[in-house]
């Protein structure tokens, strides 16, 4: 005999906990469903215990610098068994909370265990068999093996792994130089490993203008990063004790002798073990879940939230589809994913904050556009911290003097990008920042004056 519930969700990320306490405080029968850490990636793998961990890194970097500062800190040592122990304790303080919260719920039962479906309207959890007439996906994404020579010959780390490393690596080589191999490059490096970063393409984090990339490449090499890029034939095997990366570079040696391998080249939706052939909910070539503007699939009562629908691959993304769905079905609000404006964060160090559209993005478009950009060596605040690496740019349509996108690669920049992405939701023109007060000294405060000093796009190089 099944169980009738009005509505399931499968997952207990960043969307299904929200969406489970909306639907259950409607009066509706809610069953949710986790199969092993409850809060998905962002607590147990992803933002909470990474942005732990760079927390650490920054603070042995700071006590690294701190002669600069006039401080004389002397020799140190970091420990990562106490490192790891933070990082363990904020992420599991998450993950209590997100339980607790659950099984407390009025009008909500947990079950633990593998969701798959037996039908559009059956979920199976084991010997339990759940029925609903809305059912709600949100189980996530993992990290991608690629299918390179000998990688299933090598004891490779992913992201999820690396966070049961207690050891310094004494030579970690990091096959991927985009948002997720930057950020442990970088956090490793300051922590004392030596540090290799393998990337098939010619740029760091190459979705992102020249201009940032190349400052980024900047950053790391500064700080001992070793960067190998242009790596097209990358593969592995062993030599002893050590891991032997093949990178087939451009420059340098066609191989890397590393201590370990973190493999962070992507991640693909947990979507293969769900049974979703036998509820009929289409997928796309990679395997998302394809949904309308509105978050539901091809099978009506069926929606899929969250990194699963490659609508956003974010904490921030997650939780919006979240609130887009309760939205149109309990408050009468007709919501869409279309209505959001892309923007996230890459925390090196300095952090970089993204909104809107990129430079490259609005020369293709070929709109009259204006450009501001100020390097943080001109911001007083960075200056008096002693942390003016990168800039600040922001792109303006000339004609209805919208904001139509910014990067802040600097201190407090991921913070200081708010300013810019709440008068973009607001669609008001940018005199409205340019005019505005900001406090002194901030990072925002220059703001303002960036955007007095537009120029025509069309009269600067192209990047």
């Amino acid at each position: 005999m099944a169980t009738n519930y009005d509505a399931i969700v499968i997952g207990t990320g960043q969307a299904g906990p929200g969406l489970a306490r909306r639907l259950a405080g409607a009066g509706k029968k809610v069953a949710i469903i986790e199969r092993k850490l409850f809060g998905g990636t962002c607590v147990n793998t992803g933002c909470i215990p990474t942005k732990t961990m760079i927390a650490s890194a920054y603070a042995a970097q700071m006590v690294r610098r701190a002669s600069e500062f006039g401080v004389d800190a002397g020799a140190f040592t970091v420990d990562m068994k106490r490192v790891k122990a933070r990082k363990d304790g904020i992420s599991g303080q998450s993950r209590v909370a997100v339980e607790g919260s659950l099984r407390k719920l009025q009008n909500c039962t947990v079950y633990t265990g593998h969701a798959r479906f037996e039908s559009p309207k059956e979920v199976s959890v084991g010997t339990e068999r759940l029925t609903a007439q809305q059912i709600f996906i949100n189980v996530g994404a993992r990290a991608v093996v690629p299918d390179m020579p000998g990688v299933d010959q090598v004891p490779y780390l992913t992201n999820s792994s690396m966070m049961a490393v207690d050891f310094l690596p004494k030579h970690l080589i990091i096959v991927g130089g985009s948002y997720i191999g930057l950020e442990f490059g970088q956090m490793f490096r300051r922590f004392g490993s030596e540090v290799t970063i393998i990337e098939m393409q010619s740029r760091l984090a190459h979705r992102e203008d020249e201009d940032i990339t190349t400052a980024l490449k900047d950053i790391l090499e500064r700080e001992g990063v070793h960067l190998r890029l242009n790596a097209k034939c990358i593969g592995f095997s062993r030599d002893g004790d050590e891991v032997v990366a093949q990178a087939e570079c451009t420059e340098g040696s066609p191989t890397v002798n590393g201590s370990h391998v973190l493999l962070a080249v992507g991640r693909r939706p947990n979507t293969d073990d769900l049974g979703l052939d036998k509820a009929g909910v289409a997928l796309d070539k990679h395997g998302y879940i394809e949904v309308d503007d509105e978050l539901r699939s091809n099978v009506a009562g069926i929606w899929a939230v969250g990194d699963c629908n490659g609508k956003g691959a974010f904490t921030h993304t997650s939780y919006n589809d979240f609130e887009i769905v309760a939205a149109n079905l309990l408050d009468n609000d007709p919501r869409r994913v279309s209505d959001r404006i892309l923007t996230y964060g890459l925390y090196t160090d300095p952090p970089l904050g993204r909104a809107g559209m990129t430079e490259a993005e609005v020369r293709k478009s070929g709109r009259p556009a204006l450009i501001g950009k100020r390097a943080m060596t001109r911001v007083g605040r960075a200056v008096e911290k002693g942390e003016s690496q990168g800039f600040m740019k922001v792109l303006v349509d000339a004609e209805t003097k919208l904001i139509l996108g910014a990067a802040i690669l600097g201190v407090g920049g991921d913070e200081a990008m708010h300013c810019i992405l709440d008068i973009m939701y607001a669609k008001a023109p940018y005199t409205v920042i340019q005019r505005a007060v900001h406090a002194h000294p901030t990072v925002s405060e220059l703001i303002p004056t960036m955007l007095g000093e537009l120029q025509p796009l069309s009269a600067q190089p192209a990047i």
